[in-house]
């Protein structure tokens, strides 16, 4: 599956073999400590935390970058917006916990292998066969639904540059058009490797 999306990055660290399910249970462990966080400073500490997790995971710069580059827009509209209705500290707080659980999720994803996050989350989600929903289907959803996330960013993000190149970044039309269609051949592609291997068969 992970030529699907080619968001997973190859690798032999230690993060890379961790389990995936203890990575899913740190994410959301993280993320829930970046909301108790309420200083910048703190907020900081925990961004340089994190950096060093990407470190430890070998993964490169570039992909570091890539996992947060689709939301610098967001951060800078969203920490616009809360500088002027409640000051700077708030505004730099809920911006870095933002951009810090888009890049903690982001590793995870690019230190995890899809099939791997789809056992895990086959696992968590196996009461819900007692009320009969098929575990391995959901689980495959959300994994592809994770996945697919970073995909169309990047497709958003060359869709922009291609605007700037025809000098039309202006055009909302411009912008959605290509990224409806881009997105759709996307999910066609994907349709079309699910049905190859036999997951859109009902039991």
């Amino acid at each position: 599956m992970n030529s699907l999306t080619g968001a997973y990055v190859p690798g032999r660290s230690l993060l890379h073999r961790l389990p995936a399910g203890a990575k899913l249970a740190a994410l959301a462990l993280a993320c829930t400590v970046l909301v108790l966080l309420s200083s910048p400073l703190a907020l900081a500490g925990a961004g340089v935390v994190t950096a060093g997790l990407y470190v430890l995971a070998r993964v490169g710069a570039a992909v570091a970058w890539a996992q947060i580059k689709p939301v610098r827009w967001f951060a800078l509209a969203l920490f616009a917006v809360q500088y002027v209705l409640v000051g700077l500290d708030a505004a730099l707080a809920t911006t870095l916990r933002v951009v810090l659980a888009v890049a903690l999720a982001g590793l995870v994803t690019v230190t995890t292998r899809s099939s791997d996050m789809t056992a895990a989350l086959e696992r968590l989600l196996s009461p819900a066969r007692f009320v009969g929903l098929d575990p391995f289907r959901l689980s495959l959803l959300l994994s592809l639904t994770i996945r697919s996330v970073p995909v169309v960013a990047a497709l958003a993000t060359r869709v922009r540059e291609a605007q700037r190149a025809r000098g039309v970044e202006r055009s909302l039309r411009a912008f959605a058009v290509p990224l409806v269609v881009s997105s759709l051949r996307y999910a066609d592609a994907l349709g079309e490797a699910l049905s190859a291997r036999g997951l859109d068969d009902e039991d």
